[in-house]
């Protein structure tokens, strides 16, 4: 593993331990060229997908890119991060296990906002508003509005 503050390539494994939920592997990392200590996580993968975006452009699926986007609905909510975690994990894994490599962007948004929205309705109509590109203050109306049971009318 190269060293990310000097580039050296022979660096040192110190400690290595189960992380999220025994699906990576957590190794502490110390480069003997430079002094400096990393962390570095290693996760099976299954399969390489690939993302069809809207306008038809294909990139790489990047596993960080969907947990940023996660973790940002997801600010200032009273979720803990070893959930958040296992969510997206549990998101990776279903997508992995489809069958298919490529996949339309729209299927993986679907699939985060139903995993987010058994999790915290809050960051699933903040996920929304983006992924459905929400305009105007009626889009939100609209899209609460339809996540309420409807009240039966009295007579």
């Amino acid at each position: 593993m190269r060293c990310p503050f000097c580039g050296n390539i022979d660096t040192q494994v110190k400690d290595s331990r189960p992380a999220e939920d025994h699906v990576a592997i957590r190794r502490r990392r110390f480069c003997p060229a430079c002094g400096g200590r990393f962390t570095t996580y290693e996760r099976v993968q299954l399969r390489d997908l690939v993302v069809i975006k809207s306008n038809g452009r294909r990139e790489d699926f990047d596993r960080d890119k969907l947990a940023r986007s996660i973790r940002i609905s997801m600010q200032k909510r009273p979720v803990e991060p070893e959930r958040i975690d296992q969510m997206i994990s549990g998101i990776v894994r279903r997508l992995e296990s489809m069958g298919e490599t490529d996949i339309p962007s729209s299927k993986i948004g679907e699939i985060v906002m139903e995993a987010l929205a058994r999790i915290d309705t809050v960051a699933y109509v903040r996920f929304a508003s983006v992924y459905k590109n929400f305009q105007a203050a009626d889009d939100f109306e609209s899209f609460v509005h339809e996540l309420r049971p409807q009240q039966p009318t009295e007579e």
